[in-house]
Parts: C-alpha cells; structure tokens; sequence
C-alpha cells in the first residue's frame, strides 16, 4: 500500500471515529459535517474528499464486510468443506474490530435506525465471488447446479440474522456479535451441504 493510501485510510478513520462518538452522544440527525470535520481536525472540503455522506461512515463498514468474507474464504484450507469454510470466513470477519470499536459503532447506528434497513452484509458483486468459491469447493457448476448459490445465500442470511440481532439489542451485553453470528449460522450448518462437497 502507498503512503498516499495509508494516508487516505488513516483521515477516513479519523473522519469515522469522530463521527461515531458524535453519532452516539447527540444522534445522528442531530450531528452537521461541518462538526464532523471539526471533531475529526480536519476542513469540510477534506472532509468531502473522503466521504460522500454521513449515512456512508454508518454502512460502509457492513459493505467492505463483503470483500473481507471473499479474502478469508480463499485463504481457508482447500479441503475444508464449502459450509464450514463459509462459515468460519464470515466468523472470522466478525472478529476484525475490536470489541470498543464496535461498541462505539453500535451506539453511533442506534441513533439512526432509519438505516438499519438498509444495512446489507454484501454486495451484489461480492456475493457472486462467494458463490464462485464455494462451487469450486463443491466441484460443482454454479450455472448449471443451483446448491452454491442456495448454501451462499442461507449462509449470508443467517449471518445477517445474527448481526442485526446484535445491532438492535444492546442491553445483553453477553451477546457479542461472533456469538450472535455464530448462532445464526449454526442454524443452518448441515451435512447435507457436505455431500459433493
């Protein structure tokens, strides 16, 4: 990674921490870029040069889950079955910030429960990738045999089940959100997705 990336990334983290905090302490509706920005040390024309929108630092942390859940699959052993290595990449890639920093986002999303319907745990594109992977584990033909696209799908609803369920019940703290997803995903976990596989 360049040195103009790593500076990139490191202004739009600072953009979103700053704006989380803000988030959770007055609301979202509540808070301007113009604060933002200022909370983030950084001017308003900076600050549009790295984000397009407050609703974007809330959702794009879920979106770039997508692209982390491809990685982690890939680098699963090769003859781990396609259900169990789906599984542990979405698990893993649950377990990629650190427990304050999801906290934090958490409280900043509450404040906006108008999005939470929008919140979607991949994309279009990175879904396609999924269920790619997982038929090449299954030897099997995504155009022809429907069971990659059928395990990607239930897989990802699960984890997304797990993950909302997180996301709106802050008051059981015992819940983390690998527990949440990993219940959800255990659900559908089943041998059936290991015949061919």
């Amino acid at each position: 990674m360049s040195l103009r990336e790593r500076q990139r990334r490191q202004i739009r983290s600072e953009i979103q921490r700053a704006a989380f905090e803000l988030f959770a302490d007055k609301g979202f509706d509540e808070v301007t870029t113009e604060q933002i920005a200022a909370a983030a040390g950084i001017s308003p024309s900076t600050y549009f040069r790295h984000v397009r929108s407050k609703e974007d630092l809330l959702l794009d942390p879920v979106r770039e889950g997508g692209a982390g859940i491809a990685t982690l699959l890939e680098e699963r052993p090769g003859d781990e079955a396609a259900d169990v290595a789906l599984a542990q990449a979405i698990q893993t890639r649950s377990t990629t910030l650190s427990a304050a920093d999801l906290e934090q986002w958490r409280a900043a999303f509450r404040t906006a429960p108008h999005l939470l319907d929008r919140v979607a745990l991949i994309t279009p594109e990175h879904r396609t990738r999924l269920v790619e992977l997982v038929a090449q584990r299954m030897s099997r033909d995504p155009d022809v045999d429907s069971n990659p696209g059928l395990l990607v799908h239930l897989m990802l609803a699960a984890a997304e089940f797990g993950y909302l369920q997180w996301l709106r019940n802050p008051s059981n703290r015992a819940a983390s959100l690998l527990l949440c997803v990993e219940g959800a995903l255990s659900a559908v976990l089943d041998d059936r997705w290991r015949a061919g596989s």
